[in-house]
Formats: C-alpha cells, structure tokens, sequence
C-alpha cells in the first residue's frame, strides 16, 4: 500500500486521506495527482472505469474524483457501480460541459459536480469537505 503516514510532529501516527482520480486524460490524472500531493493527500489514479473496478481498493479511498465522459462508461455509470457494490465512499463528478441529463442523475445520488476546467479551488474545496476537512 501506498505510504499514509506524515512524518514527525504530533501528527506522526496521522493517516494521510486517499482520493482516487479517475480520468481519461493522463495530463489531467498527473496534474491533479501532484496538485493534491502537495495538499497532502495520497493519490490514486486511473485512465478508466474497468482498472477502478478491478483495483478492489475502494475501502481505503477517502474520496473519488471522476471524470463524466471517459470511453467505456461514464462517470456516473462508474459511481452507479460502485454503490451497487456497496461502495459508499464520496464521489465528486467532472464535468466539462454538464447538461440538465447529467445534473438531475448527479443531483439524485447526492453527487456534487465540478465543471471543468478546473479554476479557483472549487475542487480541492469539495476533496476536503469529502474527507472531513471542513
């Protein structure tokens, strides 16, 4: 497993929260990856659904990030899955240019959108409100 322990200080024995990217776009898994190191969570990331689903690594995520149009199936049909797995960990949904469709379906399973691109800190806002970090 990846390393989730800060080290020294008080918070030593502190675990690290795993988010888990999922995006087709190996520019926009890399980038989010090292931007959220830096705010120091431990990253996961995937270019597709399937690896997510065939990780089995969903109890010790914190908080997933997905990405709405990907080949295969979409993001919200990946959460869908997910929650009929049982897998009840936060999800955030990508949206580059949402529709009323896709808002309604997000909107029902209590999933927050952000759009992209990606500006200001709507979504490291969201990540950390996931992962209890009000």
């Amino acid at each position: 497993m990846l390393d989730q322990v800060i080290e020294g200080g008080p918070q030593a024995a502190a675990r690290r929260p795993v988010v888990t990217v999922v995006d087709d776009d190996p520019a926009v898994c890399s980038s989010l990856k090292f931007a959220l190191e830096l705010e120091g969570f431990t990253v996961r990331s995937y270019l597709r659904a399937a690896e997510v689903l065939c990780a089995g690594e969903h109890d010790a995520c914190d908080c997933f990030v997905i990405d709405q149009r990907m080949p295969g199936m979409t993001g919200m049909e990946l959460i869908e899955t997910l929650r009929s797995r049982r897998v009840s960990t936060p999800a955030i949904l990508l949206v580059s240019h949402p529709n009323a469709a896709v808002s309604a379906r997000a909107a029902k399973a209590a999933i927050p959108i952000v759009e992209k691109p990606l500006l200001g800190n709507a979504l490291m806002e969201r990540i950390r409100e996931a992962c209890g970090f009000d």
